[in-house]
């Protein structure tokens, strides 16, 4: 699955076009290389998103098979480190 439609369909950002905004502007990192919207995640990949006040780290446990899922999934899917 593509970064930008991982982060909107786990609940990381509310929306994909944040999300392409945040690769855009080369605040997410894919195991500590700089992604494109286009960079395929596979499980295991650690995700880092560099906000103004600090880092966000994430750790990819499932690719969902659907558009969204619902808040309360969003520990099978995803870790925060």
């Amino acid at each position: 699955m593509r970064v930008d439609k991982w982060l909107s369909s786990v609940n990381v950002v509310k929306r994909r076009t944040v999300a392409t905004d945040m690769l855009k502007s080369g605040v997410v990192f894919v195991n500590g290389m700089k992604a494109k919207a286009s960079k395929d995640l596979k499980i295991g990949d650690k995700v880092t998103i560099e906000y103004l006040k600090g880092a966000k780290h994430y750790e990819v446990l499932q690719i969902p098979k659907t558009k969204s899922i619902s808040k309360s999934q969003k520990d099978e899917f995803v870790k925060e480190l």
